[in-house]
């Protein structure tokens, strides 16, 4: 068997926001949850388990391959929704999107704080 990645804990202030909120913006149905874990279930069945650590949350980085047309719909509902966004990881270009590695990406925080990339293209 080849090593493929199959899941991460993601340290959340509130599992169901950030959950609900990944969810939403990559247009994924609900997956199951157990114990302490809201869990999402990305298409090639990697699982993003949030949960509620008991220590401050450091900020990590999360960057996710996506389509064109989704790139579109998700762009549009950060938005919508007023969410801050940039064109690049340093925040010097707000309210942009970038194209560089021969697509688009934009950069934003989700619920917990945590920076979160969204690419069309991957980088290798």
């Amino acid at each position: 068997m080849t090593a493929t990645f199959n899941h991460t804990i993601i340290a959340a202030r509130d599992r169901n926001e950030s959950a609900r909120f990944f969810r939403e913006l990559l247009e994924l149905p609900e997956a199951p949850s157990w114990g302490p874990f809201t869990n999402v279930r990305l298409d090639d069945g990697v699982l993003l388990q949030f949960a509620e650590p008991p220590v401050e949350i450091q900020m990590q980085h999360y960057a996710f391959l996506v389509d064109d047309a989704l790139f579109d719909r998700a762009y549009r509902r950060l938005c919508d929704r007023g969410i801050e966004h940039w064109a690049d990881p340093q925040m010097r270009r707000p309210g942009e999107t970038n194209d560089e590695h021969g697509g688009r990406g934009v950069y934003f925080k989700d619920p917990a704080g945590h920076a979160v990339e969204l690419i069309t293209r991957p980088y290798l």
